[in-house]
């Protein structure tokens, strides 16, 4: 039990349904559909497309998301893909040519084709129950009416303000600033855009005058996308990977996302009696470090698309963790990995949906970078992701950018099953920290026996470009044992990543848990 004494939050308790997210009004909207008759994935659905009003320097209908879910009383996980692929005109070689050595984070090259809308209107039909219309009002009504900017949305907005560009710097600022918290943000021309989608589906987005708009501002900006790169758009249905920490399995997506660093990473830690350490202390935070810079090495060697990633069975193996396992000192730092020359990233959001009949979904939904590219369709103020920035220009290398196809993905949704039950959807916003911050929130329930939403407020460190990050969290006697083994040691201007979690109790009760960090919580009915 947390201490009420001091500052914190309370888990969030409910027998009928139940959702965290990072915004209140999503939150809310996602209840509201639930309380209507809709299932877990409606409320997500309606929940995250509200989010891109709510958050729009995090995420909107120009990106991209996972969804792992499971249906109520199953133990099975189901996975879907709705990362958007390069324009089939896409070349690396073209980059190199001009003298490039990473993707422009700013330019239509770093543009891949949206596809979070193709997987909604999906998911929306196969597993869904109240129909696209009811699912888009909510952030239709928002859209038009306007959202009072949030305190942390307002902080993020003002430091990526700078990468708005053109018709985007008038649909993203006020009087050519960022707003300030309480401003009212609208976006009258995406609300034209969803009403179009509930009405006419998916190819309302992917073809005819939205698409054009999107198409004249790409090209214009030297693009090679056209109507085909569009019309083609389509999530898939994959199989989720798996690894065991301490009596609980993580399921994560499997390449082109990056689960697989999260459970090569718990992999890792298995070999070390981390429930033994100080879970505030130097000792945990160096083997974490060290663990995660092994990890995400393999990550930059051998994730990419799934048609171009050859290693995932060497990635999973018990004696790949081993190996690295043995490769660390426990009381010197090692360098960081080598660069990734494709960029990463801290911004997107997370919305985790438990219903009634115990449908559980987890969904994570982004435009990459702050306000992705920049660039936003001139009509309606689509904004586009940046994701193609995840592409490497190395020549032969498995993530090496090319037409068709998709790039390593940072955004991670997760699921936690136990003795053969779905026991948590939860999910860790914050870019390149997500296998991390998985791996983190795991050892902390597993390890220490935290309860999740004391495991979500735990300070949280980060080992990022030969960086050691290390939250207020934490005291200096700790901050000095890491510099004393070798550690360049920071306190990071922003808050490491944000998290939700519900937990299916055994008693049938559900818990929700909600990041401080971020403006959102739980809700439940």
């Amino acid at each position: 039990m947390r201490d009420f004494q001091s500052p914190g939050r309370s888990a969030v308790f409910a027998q009928n349904g139940l959702c965290a997210t990072s915004h209140p009004l999503a939150a809310g909207a996602a209840i509201d559909v639930l309380k209507r008759g809709g299932n877990a994935m409606d409320a997500a659905i309606a929940g995250a497309v509200l989010l891109g009003i709510c958050e729009p320097q995090m995420t909107g209908i120009g990106g991209d998301c996972f969804v792992l879910f499971s249906r109520g009383g199953s133990s099975d996980i189901h996975a879907v893909n709705g990362s958007g692929r390069a324009a089939a005109g896409a070349s690396a070689a073209e980059l190199r040519n001009q003298g490039k050595t990473t993707v422009p984070l700013r330019s239509a090259h770093a543009v891949t084709v949206p596809t979070a809308i193709e997987t909604f209107c999906t998911l929306a039909e196969t597993e869904g129950k109240l129909g696209l219309d009811a699912l888009l009002a909510p952030a239709i009504h928002y859209a038009e009416t306007g959202v009072p900017v949030a305190p942390r949305v307002a902080f993020d907005w003002a430091n990526d303000a700078d990468a708005l560009q053109g018709p985007a710097r008038d649909a993203y600022l006020f009087g050519g600033k960022p707003p300030k918290t309480g401003q009212v943000f609208r976006a009258p021309g995406q609300a034209e855009v969803l009403r179009r989608i509930a009405r006419d589906g998916r190819d309302a987005f992917y073809t005819g005058e939205v698409a054009d708009d999107m198409l004249a501002t790409l090209q214009a900006a030297g693009g090679h996308h056209n109507a085909a790169d569009f019309a083609a758009a389509q999530c898939d249905r994959v199989i989720p990977v798996s690894a065991h920490y301490k009596g609980v399995d993580l399921v994560e997506h499997p390449p082109n996302g990056q689960g697989a660093t999260a459970l090569l990473l718990l992999n890792i830690l298995s070999h070390f009696d981390i429930a033994a350490m100080d879970p505030l202390g130097a000792e945990r935070a160096h083997i974490e470090a060290e663990a995660a810079k092994l990890a995400y090495d393999a990550r930059n060697r051998f994730l990419a698309d799934a048609d171009y990633t050859t290693r995932l069975d060497h990635l999973l193996a018990p004696e790949t963790a081993a190996r690295l396992a043995a490769l660390i000192d426990h009381k010197h730092a090692m360098a960081a990995p080598a660069a990734l020359s494709e960029a990463v990233h801290k911004d997107t959001i997370y919305i985790t949906v438990v219903d009634k009949d115990r449908m559980a979904v987890s969904l994570i939904y982004s435009i990459f970078h702050g306000f992705g590219s920049g660039l936003a369709s001139e009509k309606f103020g689509i904004l586009l992701q940046n994701r193609g920035a995840g592409f490497t220009l190395q020549e032969g290398h498995p993530n090496a950018l090319a037409g068709g196809k998709r790039p390593m993905h940072t955004i991670i949704p997760g699921m936690l099953r136990q003795e053969g039950r779905v026991l948590m959807p939860f999910g860790v916003m914050g870019g390149a920290y997500q296998p991390n911050g998985h791996a983190r929130f795991v050892s902390n329930l597993q390890d220490f026996g935290m309860e999740p939403q004391q495991a979500i407020d735990a300070p949280r460190s980060y080992s990022d470009a030969n960086i050691l990050k290390v939250e207020r969290g934490y005291s200096d006697d700790t901050r000095q044992a890491l510099r004393d083994m070798g550690h360049h040691v920071e306190t990071p201007k922003t808050a490491i990543g944000g998290a939700q979690a519900i937990t299916l109790r055994a008693d049938g009760i559900l818990e929700g848990a909600s990041d401080p960090r971020k403006d959102g919580c739980a809700l439940g009915y």
